[in-house]
């Protein structure tokens, strides 16, 4: 009867462990800032005032700011610049790798790709300081070897845009061919090679063979890059702090500002909501639209 009872508890043990941790950073994190979405959460004015509950207030506040449909709409803009920029890269990059032949190069690839991937935020937005700095900057010198002066990267809203897009490019693009890398091995050698043997069209073969393995792939992708892409913070504020001006300014420095510069935790709390809702309609669009099984 012991033996019975240890056996039945032992998954409970096993995942106790992942189940507290989800709790402690994930359930608990999003409750609490659902609960000061619909409290007025000023920190200046706890001591004095508390954190009366206001509703839907602090939501109707959001909607009606225009900063943070301006934030919104930079966000959404980059993000239709990066996403489709790293798909297609990282689908060159895969089909390269795929392609029979030069087994060591191929190893030593598949490991540098690893490499950006494995960069923390703030350390590509130090190296992106670096890179696009006016004086010493790496790109400024390549240009000044075919005579074009100093750019200011990231003193000008609109190449301070492009500078922050380039970084995310780097450093994700490794992620998205690595996904499709996977998605190609699935596909049977036999199809791919009768599939050649009827047709040397390469794009007949990626679409009608090639594709469909990789839909579930290019659906991950999606929903991670653009859950990803919301919520970036570290790289933009290491490298522009959201400037010049708020050139740079997605809708996670904005949430970051109204929460900690502006100590009003509420509104913050509230932006983050909205922000999550927007992940998950995306994620179910993406979903419903693009992924499909192969049969």
């Amino acid at each position: 009867m012991a033996h019975r009872l240890e056996s039945r508890w032992t998954p409970v043990w096993f995942l106790a462990p992942a189940v507290i941790a989800l709790l402690a950073i994930g359930i608990f994190p999003t409750l609490y800032a659902l609960w000061n979405s619909l409290h007025q959460v000023i920190l200046p004015k706890i001591p004095r005032e508390g954190t009366p509950f206001v509703g839907l207030e602090n939501y109707l506040s959001v909607l009606a700011d225009p900063t943070f449909w301006d934030a919104l709409g930079r966000t959404l803009l980059f993000l239709a610049i990066v996403l489709p920029v790293e798909l297609l890269l990282g689908l060159g990059v895969a089909l390269l790798l795929h392609k029979p032949g030069l087994p060591f190069l191929k190893t030593l690839a598949r490991l540098s790709l690893v490499i950006p991937m494995a960069t923390t935020y703030a350390v590509v937005g130090l190296i992106g300081r670096l890179i696009f700095n006016r004086d010493f900057g790496v790109v400024n010198w390549f240009l000044g070897l075919v005579g074009i002066p100093p750019v200011e990267w990231l003193g000008d809203p609109s190449f301070a845009f492009v500078s922050i897009a380039i970084m995310d490019i780097w450093q994700w693009t490794p992620f998205c061919a690595l996904v499709l890398l996977a998605g190609l091995t699935m596909v049977p050698p036999e199809i791919e090679e009768a599939a050649r043997l009827e047709t040397r069209r390469f794009r007949h073969i990626l679409r009608h063979v090639q594709l469909p393995f990789l839909m579930p792939g290019i659906t991950a992708v999606l929903i991670l890059r653009t859950a990803d892409t919301l919520k970036l913070f570290d790289m933009i504020f290491t490298m522009t702090r959201g400037g010049p001006g708020a050139a740079t300014e997605l809708i996670s420095i904005t949430i970051q500002r109204v929460g900690f510069r502006v100590f009003d935790q509420g509104v913050a709390s509230a932006q983050a909501v909205l922000l999550l809702i927007l992940t998950i309609v995306l994620s179910r669009m993406y979903i419903r639209l693009v992924y499909q099984e192969v049969e």
